[in-house]
């Protein structure tokens, strides 16, 4: 068995796409936000329920006191002695704190939240969430998803209804750093056939 491929758009934009921590202050099109959100809207969801909702969010004073709550709890979060130290390390490594300049420097940011009683609530919303980032990709857009400690605090602020669950927040703007992306598996490593352990022969690619 022997696979072929010469890409496509949708692999070039995965593989292009970044997690991003720091953004421009500038404006950006929020037609093209809301592009982005259309192709979210397409994505499978369970019973076709499409349990996810969208709170765009551009007014400043909102953003700042979505990071003031954020920052609180991140604050603990860092702070606390049980944090793992592998966890610790890694964060340091990666230039990770409780400050989250993101939600003020990014011109837009899109809070995503998921309809608690619709089956496989979550598992829909995350289908969406992921076309919204290759879409935003698409766009020239920097998106990175953030789920705040405190999401329910969070939510309250957002006027989000207590029998929805806020998934994360995604900050979207131009790229305020020049971040390489983080390595990725091969399908050799990833990816069984008919059984798990047995792998890919030799030569197949995708």
């Amino acid at each position: 068995m022997v696979a072929h491929s010469t890409g496509g758009v949708v692999l070039s934009l995965a593989s292009k796409r970044r997690s991003i921590r720091r953004y421009r202050r500038d404006s950006i099109n929020i037609g093209d936000v809301l592009y982005a959100i259309k192709a979210a809207l397409q994505a499978p969801s369970g019973a076709n329920m499409q349990p996810w909702r969208f709170v765009v969010v551009v007014d400043p004073k909102m953003k700042v006191r979505l990071r003031e709550v954020c920052e609180e709890w991140e604050k603990r979060f860092h702070e606390s002695p049980t944090l793992p130290a592998w966890f610790r390390e890694w964060l340091r490594r990666r230039g990770i704190t409780w400050r989250k300049d993101f939600l003020t420097d990014a011109p837009v940011l899109v809070a995503v939240a998921a309809y608690k009683k619709a089956p496989y609530a979550r598992e829909s919303t995350w289908l969406a969430i992921g076309y919204l980032l290759l879409a935003l990709e698409e766009r020239g857009l920097a998106s990175l998803t953030y789920t705040p400690p405190n999401p329910r605090r969070v939510a309250a602020i957002l006027g989000i209804p207590e029998d929805y669950t806020l998934e994360t927040i995604i900050p979207v703007g131009l790229p305020g750093e020049d971040k390489a992306k983080e390595p990725r598996m091969s399908l050799r490593e990833a990816v069984y056939l008919d059984s798990w352990g047995k792998q890919l022969p030799e030569g197949v690619e995708g």
